[in-house]
């Protein structure tokens, strides 16, 4: 085994010789961050909706973003259920020329 040539330098702290870590105060609820949000819950499920209608455009425009995208569940809060029907009455809306495709910004200047 070859040592390590000495030239002086003091060597790092060794693994055990780590400083302790100053101490945190309590940031709520399991002393999470600052991002921990109440879970939202179904929209769906709370009005017992089984049907999600392709044409009820005021209700599906509340689940697109600006840009026209579809919202996640994250962002939402529906279930993965509702979600996957929410998906498919979008689809249906927007094939009917009920709902857009893209932003009404984007769809201006490609004239």
């Amino acid at each position: 085994m070859v040592d390590e040539p000495t030239n002086g330098a003091p060597r790092g702290p060794e693994r055990g010789d780590r400083p302790e870590r100053p101490e945190r105060p309590e940031r709520g609820p399991g002393g999470r961050g600052g991002r921990f949000q109440r879970r939202r819950i179904c929209a769906f499920c709370a009005d017992k909706i089984e049907r999600i209608d392709y044409k009820d455009v005021g209700m599906l425009r509340r689940f697109l973003s600006d840009q026209a995208q579809i919202e996640s569940r994250r962002r939402t809060g529906t279930c993965a259920r509702h979600q996957r029907r929410l998906t498919t009455a979008i689809k249906r809306a927007r094939h009917l020329a009920l709902l857009p495709y893209t932003a009404e910004h984007i769809r201006r200047s490609n004239l």
